[in-house]
């Protein structure tokens, strides 16, 4: 009669252990099947506490070697960061991701920084904000801004990611651009 009984009180307690590993990988995957680039910002500012926070994912991003390329420059002054996006809503922040190089010849580098920004973009929607990745303002930021936004010599900015709050609860999958099908895209050998 012990042995059953320790055979479900052994089974729940391991269920009980798995079952938050669990919940957060199906989070995770959620997070990675529904994310989607926020239109509907709101003018409530994002915390630096927050701000600390979703960078931290952009520290612990991978990177070849573990060489770490990059720098991240974060404006929250409204007039300067909308030498960048124009349309910027108010409470917005934006994250300049930069690494090392000119951004042309060291490709491995800037992909360094694209794992960055991709761990910042993710991190920003796992915290409930809005983010989206703008690439358009980098020639303009690297080849006449770069003093104004305090990116260090010898680095380039490689994309730029807006964080702000936005209007609650969204539906990804209805807000998101359309996708193209797996099939035109993906092929097995």
């Amino acid at each position: 009669m012990k042995k059953p009984v320790l055979l479900i009180t052994v089974v729940f307690l391991i269920l009980g252990v798995l079952h938050p590993v669990l919940a957060q990988h199906n989070a995770a995957a959620d997070l990675l099947m529904n994310h989607y680039s926020a239109r509907n910002y709101l003018t409530d500012p994002v915390s630096r506490a927050d701000l600390d926070r979703i960078v931290h994912a952009g520290v612990r991003a991978p990177s070849a070697g573990n060489r770490q390329p990059w720098h991240f420059t974060i404006v929250q002054n409204h007039a300067l960061a909308r030498q960048l996006i124009n349309n910027l809503t108010e409470g917005n922040a934006l994250i300049i991701v930069s690494a090392l190089g000119d951004g042309k010849t060291n490709i491995v580098q800037t992909l360094d920084g694209a794992l960055a920004v991709q761990s910042i973009y993710l991190a920003a929607q796992a915290l409930g904000f809005g983010s989206r990745i703008y690439t358009n303002p980098i020639e303009n930021l690297n080849s006449r801004l770069k003093a104004d936004f305090s990116i260090p010599e010898g680095y380039s900015a490689v994309a730029v990611i807006r964080v702000g709050k936005i209007q609650g609860p969204v539906d990804a999958v209805s807000s998101a651009s359309a996708r193209k099908n797996a099939q035109e895209i993906v092929t097995y050998k």
